[in-house]
């Protein structure tokens, strides 16, 4: 089956804190980005010769002003975004997210394949990586598929990859490229979102849920399959959100076999 649709285990949750005095999660956490562009603004002000009698004003002139989200936006005058995180999952049309009951043909692969080729960084627990490694990386080096399963598996095997769990040992053949945590699911989440590079993909059920939860995922990729499956694990099974959740739908695309990619961005 396809990594993406494989279950992940749980992490427990920690509870949401304050960095800078600001509530992760909070609106103002959502409009970082918003955030990241006033800050240049006021930035290039600084820059431009005070039209008041030569007075600058501090808030402008002095960058250690800007505080709490400001202050994660601001890279010494210079544009900044923070990466992006998608969690992208096949599902059926009764919400089970069961890696066996999925298409998985040439065009549901192709599609994963450019959303690997668009990231550069991989996030499972346990039991996803586990359905996912050593199967792929063999695949991978022996090319023993077709053709868009054998791209697939060349793309994925050549990502870094961050695993958390607790009872993992080490990564499996002591891949280099794989990397086991055991710290706080929401700071290196945090960390890894400030860090330069393209976007971070988040695949299973567990891990994803919990940073739903969080409020730390920016982008939703879902392949939902023409199936009823009558069973199976459900989409954010056992999750608690403080609030609904509204999505905007900004991309959608149907494949020959009737499966539709849906592509969400948190509001």
């Amino acid at each position: 089956g396809l990594d993406s649709v494989c279950y992940g285990r749980g992490f427990p949750a920690p509870q949401a804190t304050t960095q800078g005095g600001l509530g992760v999660g909070s609106p103002i956490w959502d409009d970082v980005r918003y955030l990241s562009a006033r800050v240049r603004e006021l930035v290039s002000r600084r820059k431009t010769p005070p039209a008041n009698g030569g007075q600058t004003d501090r808030n402008v002139a002095r960058p250690d002003c800007v505080k709490g989200a400001q202050a994660l936006a601001y890279k010494s005058g210079s544009g900044f975004q923070m990466r992006n995180v998608i969690f992208a999952i096949n599902i059926t049309l009764d919400g089970c997210c069961d890696h066996t009951k999925q298409v998985a043909d040439d065009e549901t692969h192709e599609y994963f394949t450019q959303l690997l080729r668009d990231a550069d960084l991989l996030v499972y627990g346990r039991k996803t990586y586990q359905l996912m490694v050593p199967f792929w990386p063999d695949v991978a080096k022996n090319q023993s598929m077709d053709k868009a399963s054998n791209e697939f598996a060349r793309t994925f095997d050549s990502l870094k990859k961050i695993v958390f769990s607790r009872s993992l040992g080490s990564a499996q053949n002591e891949d280099k490229k794989t990397t086991i945590v055991r710290t706080d699911l929401r700071d290196e989440i945090l960390k890894l979102k400030q860090e330069p590079g393209k976007n971070i993909l988040v695949g299973g059920v567990d891990i994803p849920s919990q940073l739903i939860e969080l409020g730390l995922v920016d982008e939703y990729r879902f392949v939902v399959g023409p199936i009823v499956a009558g069973e199976g694990r459900r989409l954010l099974e056992g999750a608690s959100l403080r609030e609904r959740l509204q999505l905007k739908l900004v991309e959608s695309k149907i494949f020959k076999s009737g499966c539709v990619a849906l592509r969400y961005l948190k509001q």
